[in-house]
This record gives C-alpha cells, structure tokens and sequence, in this order.
C-alpha cells in the first residue's frame, strides 16, 4: 500500500480541508466547545478542519480507528510525541532564519535545522520498527519512512550534515582586541591559561553560599561586531563556509512534503486521546462504535455528553450516563418529562456521538452501534431575529422546512423543544406534522418536547422520560428511561412554579 495519508483513507478528501467551514450543528450540540478543547494546546496545527470533515465510507472510518487504537498504547504515544517536538524545533529553527540579519548566521541555524531534522527522522524510524502496529496507516508509513530514510538524497543531505557541523565545530581562532581595534586570526596552539587562572584564585573560593546571579535568558541575535568577527574567520576558512554556501542552496528545502503532512495529521489522534485521559481518569468509558449504513437498530450503553462532562469533572462533579436503543421499526425517541432534568443534554449526546463516531473517534460510553448518517440537522431555540420581520413561529417554520426538503432517509434530526412559541394546541398540530414527515423519511431523530402527545403517534416512536426522585419530584436524577409519558413530573412543577402546590396553597388559606 502506498502512503498518502494517516487521516484519510482517500487522499482525495484531504482537498475538503480547504473548503469546509464548521457545520451549522455545531453549537447547537456543543460540538464547538468540545473542538475547542481538544484543538486548544495545538493551535499551530490548525486541527479544526480536520473535526468539520465528516466521513461517510465505513473503510475510511475503520482507517482512523485503527491508527488511534495503535496510538493509545503509551510507548508509541510518547514517541510520537517526540517526534513531533523535533518537528515543532526545526520549524521554530526556520522560521528564526528569517528574523536574522547576517548572512552566516541564517546559515548556521539552516545548518542546526537540517540537523534536527535528520536526527528526528532517524529516531522515528527506529519507534516504527520497533512498535507493534495494527494498523494499515502507521504500518504505511513505517514502510514510507524507511524508504526515504534510504534513499540518495536523505542519506546525502544527512552526510553532508554530519561533515559540515563536524568542521565547523573544528575551526578555531583567536580574537585579539588591542586599541580599540579587533583582530581575528587562526588558532596557533598557544597556551590556554584559563586552568592556571582557576588555579590561582582557587584558595579565595568559600563555601557554598546563596547565589543572587540573575539567569539572563539567552538570545540567539548576533550584533554587528560580531558579525563582522564572523566576517573574518569566512575569509580563514573559505573552503568550509563555501560548502556551506552550497549546501544551503542545494537542500533549500529539505523538509519532505509527506513527513510533514504526516507530523500535522497525527496531532488529530494525539490530541483526541489526550483530550479523553482526564475523563478517563475518573473512570468514565469510551468505545469504538460499530457503524452501519443499512441497519438503524442504534444502541449506545453508558453514555454522556462530553461537552457537559468536559464541564463537570474540571468541578470534581459526578457524571450521569444514560442508556438508548432503537430496534425494529423504532425510530424516534420522543423524549419528555421536568425541564432541567436532562432532556437536552441526552439529545446532544445522541447527536455527539453520531458525529464524532464519523470521524473515527472513540466516543462515550461502553458500548455503542451507530447509524453511517449522510446529514445532521438540529433545531434548538434561537432568539428571534427582528430585523427580518418574521415572527418566532415563522422562523422556526422557515428552519425546519428548509431541513426537511435536504433531508433523506439516511438523515439524522435532533429537534430541541420546537414550537414553544405558539399555543399548546398549535404546538401540538405542528410537531405531528413535522415527526409524521420524519416518519415518512425512515430517518432517525430524537425530538425533546413537553408534548406527551407525540410520544406515541406510531410503532416508530420511543417514550423516553427524564425522572425524578420516587420522594421527591423536585429532585432531578438526570436518568432518561424508556417509559411512557405521563406528564405528571411536568405538572408538579408548573404548579410549583406558579405556588400552586397543596402546601403553597394552604400557606395562603386563612
């Protein structure tokens, strides 16, 4: 197999990097804060292209598990981790070169980039050869870097490396400041003194004592004296800095095109499982899903919005998981019950883990199958705009037209309490319409609605209803079960809300 990618399987859809934008859904299902953790300590990457390219081919799906479950073994981690550093230090090395001034000095710093380089390239190597891959990206690319590591012209750049740093690092003079004025020639084996001079003042020395010596960081500038020192020992030593002259030129630009794109790519799964390890640590799950195109009996086990667990565990908070399946012709989960109680956060875990399971990712919980959807749609509240002269209503009309004429029966919709705008009558006529237009779709949704009626319109609905304490239905336990709808958590606390309880109104009785 021919190495092109680590990330995609078709080297074709790494075009989609320069086009793509970050999908509509994305801060509806708090995808956004989660690609911004995750990308947050890699912003040189430029990694959030990568999280907005949706994959729809199973193979290319399996191709980015299998090099993330290579990766979660530490040894590899922390080698490519090292890898990476070389990299980021020839980069920084280059990008320096630019900032200087003086001829030579841009040279030796091309010199100590070439260096590293090369030097990284060869430790890679030897991880590669020695890890146990699994998968068919990292083994490519074991197999790529060592034919390049092999060939003509890595083993001339390297050599040649070697050689120049080796007789640069021999050259040695002597500067001699008199009146003045500098004098630079070649080192003519005089005395070094420095040993007696130590010597000398080795008896004033005392015991340790505090040391106020302020660490000044060190710059890597050169000022124009010595520049011009610099200037003189060229004119010593011409034939060493004539190669130099060459050598520059010739591997002008030695980084290869694939081991950088390669050094890019892989910070997606290095960042992933990173990201992962706190939650992790705390003993929350993550899987590998399994996915389909043709089967829409979608299970996960254990599971939870990451963005809200991102949130919870920084504030040593427990995390509820919750459980979901459809199976035969269930497709809807129509999910009511006490607002605050969990009913949003479980239809953005839904639409999370469909998302992130397309790009090859390990998601929440212990176990999951999952549906290979061609479009996401959401709908959750927005405020109303009031400069185009529509009302709430036709807005949220607007919206979800417009999602079902693009849709198609591989589509996934995740409908957050729509219609909140209109009469409870209205509101109820709207949604059959619009879960009935789903129906008709076979596609799968999860629709969060204080509408006990839509809970079951047809055998393709789902009851599922977040609960609340058995002694106290106040108390939300952020659990979503597949039960029927009764309404009852929900009237409690209206009447809670507006003082209508028994003990509120018996507060008010004289």
């Amino acid at each position: 197999m021919t190495f092109e990618s680590i990330l995609f399987y078709n080297a074709s859809e790494r075009l989609k990097e320069c086009e793509v934008a970050q999908p509509d859904f994305f801060a509806d299902l708090n995808l956004d804060q989660i690609v911004d953790a995750v990308t947050g300590t890699r912003r040189n990457y430029d990694l959030k292209p990568f999280f907005y390219i949706h994959l729809n081919d199973i193979e290319a799906i399996k191709y980015r598990q299998e090099v993330m479950k290579d990766l979660e073994a530490p040894t590899l981690s922390d080698k490519m981790r090292g890898f990476s550093r070389g990299m980021r230090q020839v980069r920084a090395y280059l990008q320096l070169i630019d900032k200087l001034f003086y001829k030579y000095h841009k040279e030796g710093w091309f010199l100590e980039a070439a260096s590293v380089y090369c030097e990284t390239l060869m430790d890679l190597r030897d991880s590669l050869v020695h890890a146990d891959l699994k998968s068919r990206g990292l083994a490519s690319f074991r197999e790529y870097v060592a034919s390049y590591i092999g060939s003509d012209a890595f083993a001339s750049l390297r050599s040649e490396t070697i050689a120049l740093k080796t007789d640069l690092a021999g050259i040695e003079y002597c500067v001699i400041i008199k009146d003045g004025k500098i004098k630079v020639r070649k080192y003519e084996s005089e005395i070094d003194y420095s040993a007696d001079v130590e010597a000398t003042f080795e008896k004033f020395k005392q015991a340790a004592v505090k040391d106020y010596r302020i660490n000044l960081p060190e710059g890597t500038g050169m000022d124009h004296i010595e520049a011009q020192i610099l200037d003189f020992v060229t004119k010593l030593y011409p034939e060493v800095f004539a190669r130099l002259d060459k050598y520059c030129a010739q591997y002008a630009h030695f980084v290869d095109e694939t081991v950088a794109a390669f050094d890019r790519e892989v910070q997606f799964f290095l960042a992933w499982l990173e990201y992962l390890a706190k939650f992790k640590e705390v003993g929350l799950p993550f899987c590998y899903p399994r996915l389909s195109k043709e089967n829409k009996e979608v299970y996960g086990c254990d599971t939870f919005d990451l963005a809200l667990a991102d949130k919870l565990v920084s504030e040593h908070s427990s995390v509820v998981c919750n459980d979901f399946y459809l199976k035969g012709p269930e497709r809807i989960f129509v999910v009511s019950g006490p607002n605050q109680g969990g009913k949003t956060t479980f239809a953005r875990t839904f639409g999370q883990m469909h998302y992130l399971a397309c790009l090859g990712c390990p998601v929440p919980g212990k176990e999951a199958q999952l549906f290979l959807y061609d479009k996401l749609f959401t709908h959750f509240e927005k405020e109303e705009n009031v400069k185009n002269l529509h009302g709430k209503l036709q807005d949220d009309l607007i919206r979800i037209h417009h999602m079902i004429q693009q849709s198609t029966s591989q589509s996934i919709f995740v409908l957050n309490e729509i219609f909140t705008s209109t009469t409870l009558r209205d509101g109820v006529f709207l949604s059959k319409k619009i879960i009935e237009k789903i129906m008709e779709l076979d596609a799968l949704c999860v629709c969060v609605t204080f509408m006990d009626e839509l809970a079951s319109l047809s055998e393709k609905t789902v009851s599922m209803v977040s609960t609340v304490a058995a002694d106290n239905p106040a108390i939300r336990t952020y659990k979503i079960l597949r039960k029927p709808a009764d309404g009852l958590s929900y009237a409690i606390l209206i009447a809670e809300k507006y003082r209508l309880t028994y003990d509120h109104l018996m507060e008010r009785l004289p």
